[in-house]
């Protein structure tokens, strides 16, 4: 499923000057505690995302409507932000200082998600992303 919302996403997506819906998955860090773990996992996460926009998905984030969503994508790509960066975090979640340093924290839910969920929802989420921003009848929200 997420490879075929991606697919939606890019292909919907280059008419608009959105491109490079790309996954990167890091290996899980091995240290002994959770602290450490969060810690080594996003000095990693830094190290692997490109320059840009960085949005933490955490429970307890801003939760937005797709229109707003797509809205706020939209005016990132008009502000000439070069990348936008959606990180779901490991078993143990994100550092609390990379989720600090976010440009934005969404939540889905208040409610715990399992990763590959959540790295659905979100494809799906950036495929609406774009057929929002070009008015196509698949988003029919209020």
């Amino acid at each position: 499923m997420v490879a075929r919302y991606l697919d939606r996403a890019a292909g919907g997506g280059k008419p608009l000057a959105l491109t490079g819906f790309d996954v990167i998955e890091l290996t899980e860090s091995r240290a002994s505690s959770s602290a450490s773990r969060k810690s080594d996992e996003a000095r990693a996460l830094r190290a692997a995302l490109p320059d840009g926009i960085i949005v933490a998905l955490d429970e307890r984030g801003k939760s937005i409507g797709s229109e707003a969503f797509a809205h706020q994508v939209g005016k990132w790509r008009d502000d000439g932000r070069p990348a936008a960066s959606f990180v779901i975090g490991g078993a143990d979640g994100l550092d609390p200082g990379f989720v600090r340093d976010a440009d934005l924290i969404l939540s889905f839910s208040p409610l715990t998600w399992p990763h590959q969920l959540v790295r659905i929802m979100l494809a799906e989420q950036l495929y609406r992303v774009t057929t929002i921003l070009s008015g196509h009848p698949y988003h029919r929200g209020d």
